[in-house]
This record gives C-alpha cells, structure tokens and sequence, in this order.
C-alpha cells in the first residue's frame, strides 16, 4: 500500500523532527473504501472547520497535486470526488513548473517556492498531527487563502498504546527479562534497577487532551489510575478525567502525577516547556513520557532529572535532537525507555489516515467545510 505510506510521510518526513508515520508493510485490503461522512467526522475536528473554495453546480474542475497514487487507488478517488483532477507523482521540479495548475496539494510540496507560485492554492493537507514545520512558512503563514489541514487524531489509539507498552516496560521491570530471554535465563529478581509497580490507583497527568491526549487518558482510566489533563480549550473534562487545568495550571498539577504524558503540539509556547523547573515540579520517583515532540522538552535538565534520581524513569518516542546521537548518555540509562519515532505505527493509523483523507477530499470538490483545519497562528 504504497499510497497511505506516502500520505502519512508527506512533507514532515522532510523534517528535522520525524513525524509519527506508517509503513508501506499494511496491505491496501485493510483500508476502507466507502468512509462515511460520520466516521471521518469522528476523527476529524469541527474547531475551525472552513470551505476552501465555494463549488456548485458546473463548477470547473480543481487540480489535486498527489505524491503517489496507483491506478486501482485514483480510480476510487475519482469516483469519490469527480470534481477533482489528480495530477500525480510529480518531482519538486515539475511542481514548482506546474504550480498555478495546483488548487490543493500534500504538504511534500508545500516549498516557499511553489506556495509563491501556486496562485490558485487553497489548500495543503498534512499528513502528519504536528504541522510546526509548515506553520515556519511565511507564505503559508500568511496567506489567509490557504486552508492547512492534518491529521490531528488519525494516530491516538495507537500512540496511546504505545506509550503505556513504554511505561509497562518501566513499571513492570521488562527490559531485564527481555535481555534474559535471548540468553535463555530464569532470573526472578529482576534488574534490581527498576522496581516493578502497579498502576492502579495512581495519578497520571496528560498535558494536552487533544485527540492523541484524549487516547491516553482514555486508557489510563482503563487501567484504574486518577487521571488529570491540561487543555487550553473551555470544553468540559469528559468523564474518565477527573479534573481538567489549564496550561497556567502545569506546575501544580505536576506534584501530584505519578506519571506526566505529553502530548501537546510543538509551538513558540510549548518548546522547552518540560525545562528544569517543570521537572523540578514533578513529584519524585514520577515516570515522564513523551510522544509529542522532543523539543518540548529540555534534554540537558530531563537527563540531570533521572541521574539524580529524581525522576524514576522516561519514556521517550521523540528526542532532541532527533534522531538521537548513539553516544548520547540517554541510551544508556536503564531507566529509559526510547523508541525511533514509531508510535504511531499500526494498520488502524493507515484506516483513519485513509478514512479522513477521502472525506476531505469529497467536502472539497462539494464546497463543503474541510475536517482538521489547522489554526496557522496558533500552530495547532
């Protein structure tokens, strides 16, 4: 399935921070064909949902700039949108030659370069959640014409389970049985180095309840922990948080967690928002992890964090820098847990990416609202 792992990496896998991505190992069969509206919906945000550009009846085509598609994959497309002519494969070069063709485009092609020459384009669609790279571009930032959308909540579930198979590797001491199991060793006293706990009845702080946030409280609920949140939005707490803060409330809410996840996007405000302070306010012997973005947190002070003790472990799915340098000290803590951007992975990513993405393309040949859009300002 060449299509939803090219959509997935599109443009942040030029990044220097790698998105959470797919691989072309899931099989085209799983995806589904038909979305409904309601299930895209589902995935999807409403928050600042817009039209890219007004359509009716006769309306002339528009031109979609697609990094890849096979025939059987444009075909469906075409059926789902007939308004749409899908222009596909195209180099940088040819983009950039092409660009006043383009009314929408994957992000791979969203250069200062074509977004100056695309002077119909009305919308660029991420197919990563963070789009921090695209909102540096002035010519995107600043031209109110063009509709960013992403892919805010295609990846919770899967991020979410994630991070809790990081934390039980922590908590339940399995990096020593793991190593055990190549050389054939029963041994039940376990490292000595992580000392194994249980999670229920524990406080976990989710710091950003956004679509991957909501996930991971989600399940921590699931595993009867107390769980707390931060968001920015007024909507309510649902039921499975018991008290939700604002980002002003992050310092307090840090001394009573057992466990921190992050799961904000990386913005102006949020870069280093986990520095020495932020740390220092955690409660001791608390597990950190981290599935956003590895500059929200400071490196230097969350090493200092767990070689003092202070910190009883991390779980880290994102690094600054990023990819980690093999010599970094971090690798070599045990209680650190550190994955090469991964979380996202599983075929139920590739399904919600596949679902949403054929939505947005149908609301955008009708003129209709598109799922997703991002707040460029905002960052999110």
């Amino acid at each position: 399935m060449r299509l939803l792992a090219l959509l997935l990496c599109l443009g942040a896998c030029q990044a220097a921070a790698t998105p959470h991505t797919t691989t072309a190992a899931t099989q085209h069969s799983a995806l589904p064909q038909e979305p409904a509206a309601a299930d895209a919906e589902e995935i999807g945000s409403l928050r600042h949902a817009r039209v890219a550009i007004a359509r009716g009846p006769g309306a002339p085509p528009l031109t979609y700039f697609a990094s890849g598609l096979n025939d059987a994959e444009r075909q469906g497309l075409e059926e789902l949108a007939p308004g749409i002519r899908f222009v596909v494969g195209l180099t940088q070069e040819q983009a950039l030659a092409r660009a006043a063709e383009a009314h929408a485009a994957d992000s791979r092609y969203a250069s200062p370069e074509f977004l100056r020459r695309a002077e119909n384009l009305v919308w660029i669609q991420a197919h990563s959640a963070g789009v921090e790279r695209y909102t540096s571009i002035p010519e995107l930032l600043e031209n109110d014409r063009i509709v960013l959308t992403n892919m805010r909540a295609v990846h919770g579930p899967a991020i979410a389970e994630h991070a809790f198979a990081m934390l039980l590797a922590l908590t339940r001491d399995l990096p020593v049985h793991l190593a055990d199991r190549a050389q054939g060793r029963w041994r039940r006293q376990g490292s000595g180095e992580l000392a194994p706990i249980v999670l229920e009845g524990r406080t976990m702080l989710v710091v950003g309840l956004g679509g991957i946030g909501g996930e991971i409280a989600r399940r921590a609920h699931g595993f009867g922990m107390r769980v707390l949140a931060t968001r920015r939005s007024d909507d309510p707490a649902p039921a499975y948080v018991e008290r939700l803060g604002k980002p002003q409330d992050l310092h307090a809410l840090l001394a009573e967690a057992d466990v921190v996840a992050i799961a904000v996007p990386l913005t102006a405000e949020t870069e280093h928002m986990f520095d020495a302070a932020a740390l220092a306010a955690m409660k001791p012997g608390s597990y950190l992890i981290n599935v956003a973005r590895g500059r929200i947190v400071d490196t230097d002070a969350l090493l200092a964090a767990l070689q003092s003790g202070r910190l009883a472990g991390a779980c880290l799915d994102v690094t600054d820098p990023e990819p980690l340098p093999a010599d970094h000290p971090l690798w070599r803590l045990p209680n650190v847990v550190i994955t090469p951007h991964v979380a996202a992975a599983g075929e139920l990513t590739d399904e919600r990416a596949w679902t949403l993405f054929r939505e947005n393309l149908r609301r955008f040949d009708a003129g209709e609202p598109l799922l997703n859009v991002v707040d460029k300002r905002a960052g999110y």
